[in-house]
C-alpha cells in the first residue's frame, strides 16, 4: 500500500477529506504522516484525532532552505513516502524536495488554474480576484507541483459558476466542497500512475 504525507497550513478540510476517503476505501493507501509550519492549527488536531504521526516543521525554524529541506527529506524518508498531498500548505516546497519527489507532490488551488495562480494567490486572495475580473466561473485544479507556482500539470478540475451577487466567502465556501470531492479522485487516479 502506497503512503501518504499531507502538508497543511490552517484548519485541514481537504486533509479531513483525504482521510474520510481512505476510510471509505475510495484512496487505496495509507497517511504515514502530516507535516505543518504552524502549532495550534485545525489539521493538527484531525491528525490526532485519526492517530496520525505529525511533524512541526517550519522554515522560519532553520538557517538556510538547505537545513530546512533536510529536515523534509529525513522526515519523508522515515514515514516511506509515496506521494505528498499538499492541502493548504502555504510555504513555498524547497527546490531539493521537488526533485527527490518529482511527479509526486500534489496541490489543490481554489481557482481554475492557469487562471489566478501563482505567488499571492491563494486563498480568499484569488476569490476576491475572480470577483472583481466579473469571471463567469471559477472552480478548482488539482496539479503537479513543480518549482513555479501553480505552474505544473493539471490532473483534474472542476467548474463552478460564479453568481451575480457572491463575496468572496460565498464563492470560497461552494469552491471548497467541489475541492472536498476532486482532490480524492484525483489522489487516487494519480497514485495508479506512480
Amino acid at each position: 500500500m502506497k503512503n501518504i504525507v499531507v502538508f497543511a497550513s490552517g484548519s485541514g478540510t481537504n486533509f479531513q477529506s483525504i482521510i474520510d476517503a481512505i476510510n471509505r476505501g475510495e484512496i487505496n493507501a495509507n497517511i504515514s504522516g502530516l507535516i505543518t509550519n504552524k502549532n495550534g492549527i485545525g489539521a493538527l488536531k484531525k491528525a490526532e484525532d485519526n492517530n496520525i504521526p505529525t511533524r512541526v516543521i517550519s522554515p522560519e525554524n532553520y538557517i538556510t532552505e538547505e537545513d530546512f529541506a533536510n529536515e523534509l527529506s529525513v522526515q519523508l524518508q522515515e514515514w516511506k513516502t509515496d506521494l505528498i498531498a499538499l492541502a493548504g500548505y502555504l510555504k513555498k516546497i524547497p527546490s531539493s524536495i521537488i526533485q527527490e519527489y518529482e511527479n509526486c507532490i500534489l496541490n489543490i488551488h481554489p481557482s481554475l488554474l492557469p487562471k489566478f495562480g501563482g505567488k499571492g494567490f491563494y486563498g480568499m486572495n484569488v476569490h476576491r480576484a475572480v470577483i472583481e475580473a466579473n469571471e463567469k466561473e471559477s472552480g478548482c485544479s488539482v496539479h503537479i507541483v513543480t518549482d513555479e507556482f501553480d505552474q505544473g500539470p493539471i490532473i483534474a478540475q472542476t467548474k463552478v459558476e460564479v453568481k451575480q451577487n457572491d463575496s468572496p466567502q460565498e464563492l470560497a465556501e461552494r469552491i471548497l466542497k467541489e475541492e472536498h470531492l476532486l482532490y480524492p479522485k484525483a489522489i487516487q487516479k494519480h497514485l495508479k500512475t506512480l
